[in-house]
């Protein structure tokens, strides 16, 4: 099944390297494509896997458009410029 997420702080490849590595390092999940203009992100992965691949992206600073506000969002634009720096320096994920 494919999972659909719209996510915030997509800025660069270094941040789709680091969105992609950590998606696909989750079991269930055999494949992770993103468009890093529109920050949109399809995942191959069970339904049940959502909750979880959601999490794991909120936790690099990439949550789901609309789901943070105020310092959340903040906080959340902070983290992901970090993610995005290792992001830079490590190769691109297989898949």
């Amino acid at each position: 099944m494919s999972l659909e997420f719209a996510l915030m702080n997509v800025k660069c490849g270094g941040c789709g390297n680091s969105i992609r590595r950590a998606v696909l390092d989750i079991e269930g999940v055999s494949a992770a494509r993103l468009d890093v203009e529109s920050g949109h992100l399809s995942v191959d992965a069970p339904l049940g896997l959502r909750a979880e691949i959601a999490a794991r992206l909120l936790k690099l600073g990439y949550p789901e458009q609309g789901s943070v506000e105020g310092l959340a969002a903040l906080s959340a634009g902070a983290k992901s410029f970090v993610s995005c720096a290792i992001g830079r320096f490590t190769d691109e994920p297989k898949s």
